[in-house]
């Protein structure tokens, strides 16, 4: 995944490849990422161990969406890392609207992320109530879940029906361990994705052994048209 429009950069950094996006508050570090200075620009580099989204990119996500000016609903922000990385991408004329239930990481989120990116706009609500969001205006592009529940597909499902326009894509990131620990993780994912199908063409299928055990990335388009 490279295109010329893309926000999304692999910088050679210590003789090794590295994915990047451009800081977008110069100087400002979110979980101890390293920060690459190149042509004047400043990177952060974007660690897949840290980050789902890092790592699908890293393994190899073939349709990216997310850009400058996207508009993106984003569940289960946590304390922020990958929400930051997004920050970076959509730019000043982008924004994400950052759902996190739990009080604590909710502060910690506020307190290193959204405090610094003035196109975060943090929810403190519970994603099983999208009709509790006050602040989301209009449809989004993208809506990124990453929820640890039992009924987590089936809490995504009930955002984009809210909120993602005709067209727009769902990531979902599949916790397996999270839906049930009795049942192998490939069938759990197998089960999820069958959910997907009724509104979704499903585009692909990642899976994340390699930097999160038992975890999944689906991608797919909402209401998709032949």
């Amino acid at each position: 995944m490279e295109k010329e429009d893309s926000q999304v950069f692999w910088l050679t950094v210590d003789g090794q490849r590295r994915l990047a996006t451009i800081n977008y508050v110069e100087g400002n570090q979110v979980y101890g990422e390293k920060l690459h200075k190149k042509g004047g620009v400043e990177y952060r580099i974007w660690d897949p161990f840290r980050s789902k989204l890092a790592a699908a990119l890293t393994i190899g996500l073939e349709v990216f969406p997310i850009k400058q000016a996207s508009k993106i609903l984003y569940l289960g922000a946590s304390t922020g890392t990958t929400v930051s990385h997004i920050s970076d991408i959509v730019g000043y004329s982008g924004v994400i609207f950052a759902v996190e239930h739990a009080s604590r990481v909710a502060r910690d989120f506020l307190d290193r992320v959204a405090g610094f990116r003035k196109n975060i706009v943090p929810i403190l609500q519970d994603a099983k109530h999208p009709k509790q969001y006050f602040s989301v205006y209009g449809k989004v592009d993208v809506v990124y879940s990453d929820i640890a529940q039992p009924d987590q597909t089936d809490i995504a499902l009930a955002n984009c029906k809210m909120f993602l326009k005709e067209g727009g894509y769902l990531f979902l990131v599949i916790k397996t361990r999270s839906i049930d620990v009795t049942k192998s993780p490939k069938k759990i994912i197998e089960n999820e994705v069958k959910k997907l199908h009724s509104d979704f063409e499903v585009i692909q299928n990642i899976d994340l052994q390699q930097y999160d055990k038992d975890h999944a990335m689906v991608v797919a388009r909402y209401h998709a048209r032949a």
